[in-house]
């Protein structure tokens, strides 16, 4: 790494010789503007509005609007009458909780490291910060601009985090902020069950920047001269819901499952069933229902087929008697004995 600012940590009377290190760099995949047709590089040239003559960096001032038309002219001498350019002080103002330093102020972040001799100082803040929970406010100037920030550790550096001025922070102006809306208890309840099953240890590394990844590999296939492989695509969200509280239940169902975790059963003692569960449970239902329906008039055939079978074997007896008795009163007739006249 490269020192972009040298200077001193001012503690009391203590002085702290040290240098300024970025901590942060972005990984953005930068592009050039190019023709299209022939892949040239699209420059710009810095012309005067007033001649339309181009001009160096030797004859450009800084200018303030002042509306109107009109624009006051700041010169480099301008500047260097400001006591910030050659401030290298890094001035301790007091120490605070860093929970009492709004996350929005901060800004940048820079690690600082010993100079020379100031080893044992630094060393000696970094570990009073440590032991005392606390973090140090500090005013610095940097670029020509002072900035108030803060400074605590990291790893074991001192790690310098400039922030916004308390003016630089907007205030949210939103029309729903006056309207009154009032969550009901079960939503909260539910909403706060959610909370607690995706709740989990941050880990940086495991968030990754898909499309910076995507993106170079697509830059990857080009100069390799390739097919590029489409990534897999990800699932889309979900719509919003109407049902608030359906939604809630259907997310911490998809938490826990996520989890590997059981989800609850009706009538378990585990919880309320989800919408999930209650669908699911209900498609069961109906295909046990569509199973059992033409088993059911099987056994009611077959119950009628048992019932008629013994009728039909008495209406065969009834019709048998009836054939066989004026067959029996014939041969009675012909086996009584004729009387004598």
């Amino acid at each position: 790494m490269r020192a972009i600012w040298k200077g001193a940590v001012s503690f009391g009377l203590v002085s702290i010789g040290v240098k300024l290190y970025s901590a942060t760099e972005e990984k953005d995949i930068r592009f050039h503007q190019v023709h299209r047709e022939d892949g040239g590089r699209i420059r710009y040239k810095r012309t005067c509005s007033v001649c339309g003559e181009e001009v160096t960096y030797d004859d450009i001032a800084k200018g303030y609007d002042i509306g109107g038309g009109e624009m006051v002219i700041l010169t480099d001498e301008d500047f260097a009458d400001l006591p910030l350019t050659s401030s290298r002080a890094i001035d301790v103002l007091e120490f605070v909780p860093a929970e009492q330093v709004d996350p929005i102020l901060y800004n940048k972040a820079y690690f600082l490291e010993p100079e020379g001799a100031a080893t044992k100082p630094y060393v000696l803040l970094r570990d009073a910060l440590i032991d005392s929970e606390r973090v140090a406010i500090v005013k610095v100037a940097l670029r020509q601009r002072e900035q108030l920030a803060t400074l605590r550790v990291r790893e074991g550096v001192l790690l310098l985090n400039t922030m916004l001025w308390p003016d630089e922070i907007r205030t949210p102006d939103f029309g729903f902020l006056d309207e009154d809306l009032k969550v009901r208890p079960p939503e909260l309840a539910m909403a706060s069950s959610l909370i607690d099953s995706m709740t989990g240890e941050f880990e940086p590394d495991v968030f990754t920047d898909d499309y910076r990844a995507a993106l170079q590999e697509v830059i990857d296939a080009k100069v390799e001269g390739r097919e590029v492989v489409q990534p897999e695509e990800v699932e889309e969200a979900p719509a919003a819901a109407v049902d608030l509280m359906a939604a809630l239940k259907a997310s911490v169902e998809r938490a826990k499952a996520a989890r590997g975790e059981q989800p609850a059963r009706a009538g378990g003692g585990a919880g309320e069933p989800t919408p999930i569960s209650s669908a699911r449970s209900a498609q069961k239902a109906a295909e046990k229902k569509a199973a059992k329906a033409p088993a059911k008039k099987t056994a009611a055939k077959k119950t009628a087929a048992k019932k008629a079978e013994p009728a039909k074997k008495t209406a065969a007896k009834k019709t048998a008697a009836k054939k066989a008795e004026p067959a029996k009163k014939t041969a009675a007739r012909k086996t009584a004995p004729r009387k004598s006249a």
